[in-house]
């Protein structure tokens, strides 16, 4: 390939005004982007209610999860299918398409009926939704680094990729903001809906038919359907974006690469820095950001039992007040590199999760945490007859006694040890001094339910004498916000360091990783290269975390077992982040394909590389 003119370009100099416009529009357009995509996890308990009604509480939420991760599993072939266009046609007419597939998505979930309406199709159509979402993202972050980074002086590529960071998280922001305001102003001025099951009114224990809040029942659509106004803004800007440099300069050339895909991942040498980048690099950059923003709020709502709201005021303080930080670690990495900081983040995060996550349940409901420190609880039962209760495709049924009883204990967050009993035994549980035999689930009709009803009284009322707050209005020790500035007393704020600390964490192993990725990989096939180990770390380590997380909890009885696979991932990462990732990456040239892409990583020692 020639490389004369993209090896004349002076790329230390400052950037330009129109470089500057054209790279803030990126970043407004991957905002709005993120902004879509993330709508559905801040809203997943909701619309799990919403499109899984047919399945018990505790599997719903699985389903919840597992709907929010589809768009991640998906998401590295969209970068196999928008990294090869972006490489053949070009970044900006990539931008184009992923951003109008990625708002009509999210505008169509505002639209879509929910299970009373439309059955099993309701639940179907969401999911493909989330796929479709899913493969746009795909697209959308490899061609963003990509072209922020190609227009950066050499010097300071960290610090602009890192602007483009900022857009995962202050697309988060916005959707918790926006489902704030239109949560108060819902619930404020509409009436509470009645609720209905197969035609029937929908009763509560107390024999009176429930009533959902409005946000709850049709208030969650309105950020989805208002994605269409975002759609529109992003549309205008992307139209306005020039085509980066370095890809007009091949295209004039006709030196781009004709098969990209083949090319980074058919050849050794490439595939090579590929596998590095997911293991050394994305895996455990992946777990900690999700944990430490979308696993944190799942965890602070549906574990500790936080209201939805004061959950998302929280959440978005700790977000506003750690956000800087990613501009800070991409600054400080254009000086003393990326990957110290990249592993340092992965380090911090295995170290200190238990103790944090701890100090989150202890600091927000403070009954639950003493309830779990002082009240043994154990479940008793044949270990033949209990399963590992993560069910992705809803066919399965729980139905033994032993599976019964961990499903209810779960979903009261109940920490529980398992203890073998003789075969063919029923479960029993025991909470102190009491002893309550579960059912089996085989039962039919009344003599199913008056079982259910009898063994979940009795084990609700053993609890409850045990000190778990079950009532949540009856819970005084519960952290709660009665406005979005309510952080200023020692409980809320003491959550939002608490969280912040997390946000630390994400942008130490997030600000970076961009400039860290984009700098492995030559021009020709830089958007495939990187954009397949970002996704796949991302896609699946990160984004299947949620729900892998909260089965292992379920299933040991220990709320903070989930936290064992982020813990395990992030520390692989550092291992082989460590040994195989090169130091100085942030020293190479962009611009010139002889040196940016090794032989082989024994290869990784020519300017600006000194070997792990």
């Amino acid at each position: 390939m020639a490389n004369a003119d993209l090896n004349a370009v002076d790329r230390s100099r400052p950037m330009t005004g129109e470089e500057k416009k054209v790279i803030l529009a990126s970043s407004l357009g991957t905002v709005f982007e993120w902004y879509d995509f993330y709508l559905y996890g801040s809203l997943a308990a909701i619309i799990g209610a919403q499109f899984f009604t047919s399945f018990p509480e505790a599997t719903r939420n699985v389903f919840a999860l597992l709907a929010f991760a589809a768009g991640f599993i998906v998401r590295p072939f969209g970068a196999l299918v928008f990294g090869s266009l972006g490489d053949l046609v070009g970044r900006k007419y990539t931008f184009l398409m992923t951003i109008v597939i990625m708002g009509l998505s999210t505008f169509i979930v505002g639209l879509l009926p929910g299970y009373e309406a439309w059955g099993i199709v309701s639940p179907i159509i969401l999911i493909l939704l989330r796929m479709l979402q899913g493969l746009a993202l795909g697209g959308e972050y490899g061609g963003a680094a990509t072209y922020v980074a190609e227009h950066a002086p050499r010097n300071r590529r960290g610090y602009y990729t890192s602007w483009i960071q900022t857009t995962a998280t202050l697309g988060l922001l916005l959707s918790l903001i926006i489902i704030l305001i239109v949560q108060s102003y819902v619930n404020g001025n509409y009436a509470p809906v009645p609720q209905f099951s197969g035609g029937e009114p929908l009763l509560g224990p107390d024999g009176q038919q429930v009533m959902l809040e409005p946000f709850k029942a049709w208030g969650w659509r309105i950020p989805f359907l208002g994605s269409i106004i975002l759609l529109a803004i992003s549309l205008y800007i992307r139209l306005q974006m020039e085509e980066s440099p370095a890809f007009k300069a091949m295209k004039a050339e006709g030196a781009q690469s004709k098969a990209p895909l083949r090319e980074a991942f058919g050849q050794w040498r490439n595939a090579k820095i590929a596998l590095i980048a997911l293991f050394g690099l994305t895996a455990g950059q992946a777990v900690v950001w999700y944990s430490g923003q979308f696993y944190a709020l799942f965890f602070i709502n549906n574990v500790v039992k936080v209201d939805t709201f004061t959950s998302n005021v929280l959440v978005a303080w700790s977000l506003i007040i750690g956000t800087a930080g990613f501009v800070f670690w991409g600054s400080l990495s254009d000086r003393i590199g990326r990957k110290p900081i990249i592993l340092a983040g992965c380090l911090l995060a295995a170290l200190t999760y238990f103790p944090v996550f701890k100090a989150i349940t202890h600091t927000a409901n403070p009954a639950l945490a003493a309830a779990q420190d002082n009240t043994r609880v154990v479940v008793s039962a044949d270990p033949d007859t209990c399963s590992f209760q993560f069910n992705p495709t809803g066919t399965a049924k729980f139905t033994s006694s032993c599976d019964i009883a961990k499903a209810l204990l779960a979903k009261s967050s109940v920490n529980y040890t398992t203890v073998d009993a003789a075969p063919g035994t029923p479960a029993t549980v025991t909470v102190g001094d009491t002893v309550i035999p579960a059912y089996e689930g085989t039962l039919t009709g009344d003599e199913l339910k008056a079982a259910k009803a009898g063994f979940e009284t009795a084990v609700n009322g053993a609890l409850t004498q045990a000190g778990y707050p079950l009532v949540a209005a009856d819970n005084t020790t519960i952290a709660r916000a009665d406005n979005f500035f309510d952080i200023f007393n020692v409980q809320n704020f003491t959550l939002v360091l608490l969280l912040t600390y997390l946000i630390i964490l994400v942008t130490m192993v997030y600000g970076p990783i961009a400039a860290a990725l984009v700098e492995l990989f030559p021009t020709r096939i830089r958007y495939s290269g990187m954009s397949l180990p970002y996704h796949i770390g991302n896609g699946w380590f990160g984004g299947l975390l949620p729900a892998t997380a909260f089965a292992i909890s379920a299933q040991s009885g220990n709320i903070y077992a989930g936290l064992w696979y982020a813990i395990i991932v992030a520390s692989m990462t550092v291992i082989v982040g460590l040994l195989l990732v090169p130091w100085n990456g942030h020293k190479r040239s962009l611009f010139a394909d002889g040196t940016a892409t090794p032989a082989s990583t024994d290869d990784m020692t020519g300017p600006g590389y000194r070997r792990a």
